[in-house]
């Protein structure tokens, strides 16, 4: 039995799953809406809300406490310019898992995780080389 045994391991030693939810993290931020499996996104939620809710708090401590868990300057500056004064009214629940479905190769249940009032514009922003036409 597993009572009161915390988060999912994900059948990742502790370093991996520690960098497993920064770099999604990083990419949720970024992208405001990430496809993962339904158990990764649902450990990335409170990581990714925590994170929000240090930002709401503004201060230098608190940028450097998620400067800790995030590691992406980038995304640490939109995290408190931009994300932080969007969700000052709202008193939690900042993110949304929404269920897609199996995955066809092996079977994994597929979620949806999306910042609530997301941009819809900064899906799929910076996310690899640019085809262009004379290619």
């Amino acid at each position: 039995m597993r009572h009161k045994v915390g988060h999912r391991k994900l059948q990742r030693t502790s370093s991996h799953r520690k960098a497993l939810l920064r770099n999604m993290a990083a990419a949720l931020i970024k992208h405001e809406q990430i496809t993962t499996t339904t158990p990764k996104a649902r450990e990335l939620a409170p990581y990714v809300e925590k994170l929000i809710t240090l930002g709401k708090r503004g201060g230098l401590s608190n940028r450097r406490l998620a400067h800790t868990r995030l590691l992406d300057d980038a995304q640490l500056v939109k995290l408190f310019d931009v994300l932080a004064p969007r969700y000052a009214a709202r008193a939690g629940g900042y993110t949304r898992v929404v269920k897609a479905g199996i995955r066809a190769s092996d079977a994994a249940p597929i979620a949806v995780i999306e910042l609530v009032d997301r941009d819809v514009s900064a899906k799929g922003q910076d996310s690899g080389p640019v085809m262009t036409d004379e290619e």
